[in-house]
């Protein structure tokens, strides 16, 4: 019964105006060249980042600031700006969902009907 829901739940939120709109942004990004090296350029500082934190290393200073400007950069593009826009509506709209979620929880843990 309730794998069924969360199929559901899944469904739904797949069929939801902010879901399309982030998948379409996703694909717009991916079709972007300029996007694409900028994503390439930031994984790649940040593998950077990652190596020399788990080494126990601060960062350098220049890998630093060019991540930060190859973040920015990226989400200033027309291609970024609308991922940015439609990854935030996407996410409002799943902490709206696990928000209900979670009140639904807390009902049902202290209801003493059992409702299967």
């Amino acid at each position: 019964m309730l794998d069924d829901k969360a199929l559901d739940l899944g469904r739904q939120i797949g069929q939801s105006p902010e879901y399309q709109a982030l998948r379409r942004a996703e694909s717009a990004l991916r079709a972007d060249q300029d996007a694409v090296a900028r994503l390439e350029k930031i994984q790649e500082l940040a593998r950077q980042v990652d190596s020399a934190i788990s080494r126990g290393e601060l960062p350098d200073d220049a890998v630093t600031q060019q991540y930060e400007t190859a973040v920015r950069d990226l989400e200033v593009s027309v291609a970024g700006q609308a991922y940015v826009v439609a990854r935030a509506n996407f996410d409002k709209l799943m902490a709206r969902v696990n928000h209900q979620i979670s009140q639904g929880i807390e009902k049902g843990a202290t209801s003493s009907i059992i409702t299967l």
